[in-house]
């Protein structure tokens, strides 16, 4: 219970512990949750029957969640967290967007979590008696609800590590329940079908709700495993351990949302699905489950601060951003704008997000994931990341020219990109925004030589 002081340094090998199978578990409990239930309500919402919703799950956790797997390659190999990886694509300055924008990303789910959690207890407490629930009760649930929140993301990985192995095993018993209870209502042959464009829309709703927002958190968690640890493994335990879990609740969100209109409602919508008698225990695992997802997102959210040039402990990273996550649930919950909130940030989230993955992924690929470990951390000319003034000017153009061409091809609630709209509403903003900032910066890099990174003794 020791709090971890580490933040985005490297790992010495004599601090390395664990096995690869400990990411199964990490990224298991993670996902589990009654977000990635919502999700699959949310896909029906959208105008898919439920075959249509079960095929864009499928297809969309597949092509996602092996990027969780792959970001979680270099933890072993380097010995850090992915945003400081990104250094070398970026430069040790150009990056700190990138980590800034890693921030902002894990503090929108944080917020998010958060106020789900404070709803569900809210509920929890008018099944009390407790009905009258002025401003000053939601203000105390929420800093209750904070207080409990910060203690595992705190403490740090081993911490967070040991309580997900928990949390697994026991969520998967309660979603278990909750299936056999939901089973028997579901209507299969339920009305329903959208168009190409839509479906295409849902893929993309799939993808960036799961794999692609979860992979800019894969060497957070691998970075403490032995630097000869299966790599293999690596990638199969990180991409087995989300993608897993996220086809089978987001199948059994679409089931329940072909029985409840409004399941896309966690809180006062989706337990009309349920018996009477299991509406306490469905809330309590929603607030679990979110605490489990939160624990995972704060704990990265102060490294990605760290990224991003903020010279904190990572600590007092952890507790500012929870301060902040507390401000932005207040204002969500005061003014019942929650749904209309976390659609708008799913759908912005992919404009820069998929573009980093590909410039990210195609440093990886180019460097055959051999990185100067030491050399990230350089921040003078002398760093063979430094670039340009500390700048890498190939990953920032690639990251430019791969959020317009994302940008151009989505259709989400804030605005349709100019290409989705010539192509009837289709949706390839991810597929876009991957391969042109990809395709741009291995073409700008081409004529520079790799860096040679020395063995360690």
């Amino acid at each position: 219970m020791a709090v971890e002081q580490r933040g985005i340094e490297l790992v010495s090998p004599q601090e390395r512990y664990g096995r690869p199978r400990d990411l199964l578990f990490l990224w298991s409990g993670t996902t589990l949750g009654i977000f990635t239930l919502v999700y699959g309500t949310v896909v029906v919402s959208l105008g898919l029957s439920f075959p249509q919703a079960v095929a864009a799950i499928i297809i969309g956790n597949l092509l996602a969640f092996p990027l969780v797997g792959l970001t979680s390659l270099q933890g072993p190999a380097v010995g850090t967290s992915t945003m400081a990886v990104s250094r070398a694509a970026y430069g040790p300055k150009g990056a700190r967007a990138l980590g800034f924008f890693g921030w902002l990303n894990m503090v929108g789910f944080e917020a998010g979590g958060m106020v789900l959690i404070t709803f569900a207890a809210l509920a929890l407490l008018d099944k009390a008696g407790v009905h009258d629930q002025g401003i000053g009760l939601k203000v105390a649930v929420i800093l209750v609800a904070a207080l409990i929140q910060l203690v595992l993301p705190l403490v740090g990985h081993a911490a967070v590590m040991k309580a997900q192995k928990y949390f697994t095993w026991v969520f998967v018993a309660m979603f278990g329940i909750m299936a056999v209870l939901v089973g028997p209502k579901v209507d299969l042959a339920a009305t329903g079908g959208a168009d190409f464009a839509t479906f295409t829309g849902a893929v993309a709703l799939v993808m960036s709700a799961g794999g692609l927002s979860w992979a800019p958190l894969g060497s957070d968690y691998s970075r403490y495993l032995p630097a000869d640890a299966s790599r293999k493994a690596v990638f199969g335990y990180a991409a087995l351990g989300g993608f897993v879990p996220y086809v089978l609740l987001m199948t059994l969100g679409a089931a329940v949302a072909t029985v409840v209109k409004d399941a896309g409602d966690p809180i006062s919508g989706l337990p009309g699905a349920l018996p009477g008698w299991f509406t306490v225990p469905y809330l309590v695992l929603a607030m679990v489950t979110l605490f489990a997802v939160n624990t995972t997102d704060l704990y990265s959210s102060g490294l990605n601060l760290q990224a991003a040039g903020i010279n904190v402990k990572r600590w007092v990273a952890v507790v500012a951003d929870l301060v902040i996550c507390v401000a932005i649930t207040y204002v969500a919950v005061v003014s019942d704008s929650f749904n209309t909130m976390l659609n708008t940030f799913l759908g912005l989230l992919i404009i820069w997000l998929a573009p980093w993955a590909g410039v990210y992924l195609s440093d990886w690929l180019r460097r055959r994931g051999s990185y100067d470990g030491a050399a990230l951390f350089d921040e003078s000319p002398a760093s063979p990341y430094w670039g340009s003034g500390g700048v890498r000017w190939s990953g920032i153009l690639a990251q430019v020219a791969g959020m317009i061409a994302a940008a151009l091809w989505i259709n989400s609630t804030a605005f349709t990109g100019w290409i989705s709209q010539a192509t009837g509403g289709t949706d390839f903003s991810i597929f876009a925004g991957v391969i042109v900032a990809g395709v741009t910066y291995l073409a700008l890099e081409r004529r520079t030589a790799v860096e040679t990174v020395p063995v360690a003794a």
